[in-house]
């Protein structure tokens, strides 16, 4: 993200300079066109559409829980008017931690034009990544999914679930999609264009799989444990840029990550090659959202595979250029520190040197008096 400079002059309106400096105001009035839509009965039926959570499906209660009926949720095709509502709530907040935190952190700071606009894309991300951390993890523990790894595969297809879960990836869905109209809004130079084009659509490709797919277990714990190492890598970015001397996050980061994509190769062929493999219904079907048949189960661990290979490959590539420019400015030091600078003599040298000057300004040398006096 390229840094954004603040004028005193007005640009005009609907002017390309207009709109990247008002965006966030521009983004909260149609937001709340959408929320004062719920306070009139006409616009109601239409706004709900946006600001809530739809196909919603009430069941009664089983005897462990208390409540006498359960509300759970499916998807369809009016998750779209949700995304894009959350969407918009999504660069409001990414404009208010941008203004309020980092501009000022930057200001005091005064990083240059490189390290403002990592500074910046870390700080973001680590804030995402937290958030969604804390949450997944609160999702995890109340399913009872890391007490029981078989409900990752058991009574598939998980059809129907619950809001909190539903919300999740409501939420996730909304966060990547508007990192798009952000590369614009952030002045995103055109070299770094390409490289976010890339994570973003593989973000959006599973999440919205794992969703559609009705493999949203799975899904969550695999997001929460990728974002759990991406929020250490950008949180010791951060640590870095206030002071080079904090590396050790970096170590830190190498090992998670590795056994990381490791993890989640295992759980990933335990879900799909075994669990998913051996249930009795194996039958494609729409209605109830089973898409448990041979070809999709190969072409999601397929998926699954290349990603991780991709990552590895790009972390590796990272590791070896880190290594070639700390061996490089090894020999750098040892030279500066051993290679005495010109023009410093030794201490004998310069105890001769004084002794020819004297000589070489008149004064007599012990034996030069000798052979005047003979």
């Amino acid at each position: 993200m390229a840094i954004r400079k603040k004028s005193n002059k007005n640009p005009p309106v609907l002017s390309h300079e207009f709109i990247v400096q008002n965006h966030a105001d521009i983004v909260s009035c149609v937001a709340m066109v959408f929320l004062l839509g719920l306070m009139f009965e006409i616009t109601a039926k239409a706004a709900v559409i946006f600001v809530t959570l739809q196909y919603n499906v009430t069941i009664p209660a089983t005897e462990e829980q208390s409540a006498g009926t359960i509300s759970l949720y499916h998807y369809g095709i009016k998750d779209l008017a949700t995304v894009f509502f959350y969407m918009l709530v999504a660069i409001i907040i990414h404009a208010i931690i941008q203004e309020y935190v980092l501009d000022k952190i930057n200001r005091r700071m005064h990083f240059s034009k490189t390290k403002h606009s990592k500074f910046n894309e870390s700080g973001q991300l680590s804030a995402f990544y937290l958030f969604s951390c804390v949450w997944g993890t609160s999702i995890l523990v109340s399913e009872n999914y890391v007490s029981d790894p078989t409900s990752l595969w058991k009574d598939y297809p998980h059809m129907l679930i619950p809001f909190q879960m539903k919300f999740f990836y409501i939420s996730q869905l909304a966060y990547w999609f508007h990192a798009f109209p952000e590369l614009y809004f952030q002045k995103t130079k055109k070299e770094d264009i390409p490289r976010q084009l890339v994570y973003i659509g593989l973000y959006l490709f599973h999440i919205a799989g794992a969703y559609l797919l009705n493999l949203t277990h799975l899904g969550v714990v695999l997001l929460v444990l990728h974002y759990f190492v991406e929020f250490l890598f950008h949180i010791s970015r951060l640590f870095y840029f206030s002071d080079e001397k904090y590396q050790k996050g970096f170590s830190l980061w190498a090992g998670l990550f590795v056994f990381g994509r490791l993890l989640t190769l295992i759980l990933s062929v335990l879900t799909v090659g075994f669990g998913l493999a051996r249930a009795e219904n194996q039958d494609l079907d729409f209605t109830t959202g089973n898409f448990n048949v041979l070809p999709i189960r190969i072409s999601i661990l397929a998926s699954i595979c290349v990603t991780q290979a991709f990552m590895m490959w790009k972390f590796i590539n990272f590791q070896l250029r880190r290594w070639r420019e700390h061996s490089s400015s090894q020999p750098q030091s040892l030279k500066k520190k051993f290679v005495p600078t010109k023009g410093k003599q030794s201490k004998k040298e310069r105890e001769n040197g004084v002794n020819g000057t004297v000589t070489s300004n008149g004064a007599d040398s012990p034996r030069s008096r000798k052979e005047k006096s003979s």
